[in-house]
């Protein structure tokens, strides 16, 4: 199990390290209505991680038992097409970063977010994280590496409990410290909030680098 964890760790960090649902969840926590959408965007983004990588476990503990020389070509060749998308993905984030004195373009849904409900909230913290193609192949790849490991049952769960839990952090983080003292947090979210959505496309392009060029040598390593 350890060897599991250890491998879904950069994966876990990829859907962590994600700027547009951290930026939301600071605009949430700006807004009128902080405590009430913050919590619910919280859940949504929690509820959508477990579902997207136990679906995929469930899906990858189907796959063919290995090789008796130990190859696992098919999850090999999962994870060499999951890598790939994450390159292209990259390389779509690098040509769409702003340029030199240009100013970040954020989504539209953004500019409305002071008027949302818990409901919308909720939904929108499950789709930016079950729905999202690039959390799609973190938790896709995260899936084929924890249903072809032959866990029992409570193992599975407790891995995908680590997983939820590192994925979700960064949401979950500054949530919770706003709830407990949120007159202190204000200043510094506004802060991370600009940064952020100056550095989103880069942060993105490079994280995507990294973890697509992880996958591919996984899954070469698989044969």
């Amino acid at each position: 199990m350890g060897a599991v964890i250890g491998e879904i760790l950069p994966l876990a960090l990829g859907v962590a390290i994600s700027p547009i649902p951290i930026i939301a969840a600071i605009l949430m926590l700006l807004s009128p209505k902080a405590r009430v959408t913050s919590v619910g965007f919280l859940l949504g983004w929690v509820l959508g991680i477990v579902v997207a990588v136990t679906l995929f476990t469930l899906l990858s503990s189907i796959l063919p038992e290995q090789d008796a020389d130990g190859s696992k070509p098919v999850a090999g060749v999962i994870k060499l097409v999951l890598g790939a998308g994450l390159l292209l993905l990259a390389i779509r984030q690098w040509r769409g970063r702003p340029k030199a004195g240009e100013e970040p373009t954020m989504p539209k849904w953004m500019q409305a977010i002071d008027k949302v409900t818990f409901p919308v909230a909720f939904g929108l913290g499950f789709l930016l994280s079950a729905v999202n193609p690039k959390n799609l192949l973190m938790a896709a790849a995260a899936g084929v590496d924890i249903g072809s490991a032959g866990l029992d049952t409570g193992s599975i769960v407790l891995v995908i409990g680590v997983f939820t839990l590192i994925a979700a952090s960064t949401v979950l983080v500054p949530v919770v410290g706003y709830l407990i003292a949120a007159e202190k947090l204000r200043g510094p979210l506004d802060a991370l909030r600009v940064w952020l959505g100056k550095e989103n496309a880069v942060i993105m392009a490079v994280l995507l680098l990294v973890i697509g060029v992880s996958l591919i040598g996984k899954g070469i390593g698989s044969f």
